[in-house]
């Protein structure tokens, strides 16, 4: 099961907190094309089949601080494995604009949509592909979520949703490590900087590093 986080709304379409609903966009274009969303689970959901996997494409119809709702009747209705078959596609503050990290576990970091997932499944042990949208600056973190991207960034942002979708194909066909070691790497210029021990587990290493680092706090969105 694959779920993009969002706020469901005409109002809300292509804003900041909406990345994890743009990004499973992307996956159903490409798997599941012309293919009506049904509403179940307290969500728009889309049956595929990625890398011959059957999967469910969901984006939560509540608010964002209520998506653990749906995910976790779906996980009930399924009978899933938590930490082998869940990934949460997340807009993610504490990262620049046109990147993405998965992660296989961790903290909530403030993001209302997580938090409430982490709640309704008893645990953070689901997988994670968190979307940069940039740090707020001086701007009222709720309003700058709720915002839409500046031309600038949607530049960076229309690559970076291409790339957390092929991410998410990853994660399916070849599980959460893999997945993170290909599209979590440093580029080429940073390994060369790196040395022999830090350059070793790129995956792993970050990860870790990732879910002991705390997140920024967020009010509570629509």
């Amino acid at each position: 099961m694959i779920v993009g986080l969002g706020n469901p709304g005409a109002e809300y379409e292509r804003t900041r907190h909406n990345a994890g609903f743009m990004a499973v966009d992307r996956l159903a274009r490409r798997h599941a094309p012309g293919a009506p969303a049904r509403g179940r689970f307290h969500a728009a959901t889309l049956e595929a089949r990625i890398s011959n996997e059957p999967c469910l494409l969901m984006k939560p119809t509540t608010y964002m601080n209520r998506s653990g709702l749906a995910v976790a009747e779906a996980v009930r209705f399924y009978k899933l494995d938590v930490a082998d078959d869940v990934l949460v596609m997340v807009d993610d503050v504490a990262l620049p604009a046109g990147s993405i990290r998965l992660r296989a576990s961790g903290g909530a970091g403030g993001h209302n949509g997580l938090a409430d997932i982490e709640r309704m499944l008893g645990g953070p042990n689901y997988s994670r592909c968190r979307i940069g949208v940039d740090p707020p600056g001086p701007a009222p973190q709720r309003d700058y979520v709720l915002g839409r991207f500046s031309p600038e960034q949607w530049e960076r942002m229309e690559p970076a949703l291409d790339k957390a979708a092929d991410a998410a194909e990853a994660w399916v066909a070849e599980g959460p490590i893999n997945a993170m070691n290909r599209f979590n790497a440093p580029p080429a210029s940073a390994k060369k900087k790196r040395g022999p021990e830090e350059a070793s587990d790129v995956a792993d290493a970050e990860s870790v590093k990732d879910t002991q680092r705390p997140g920024p706090a967020r009010g509570e969105e629509a």
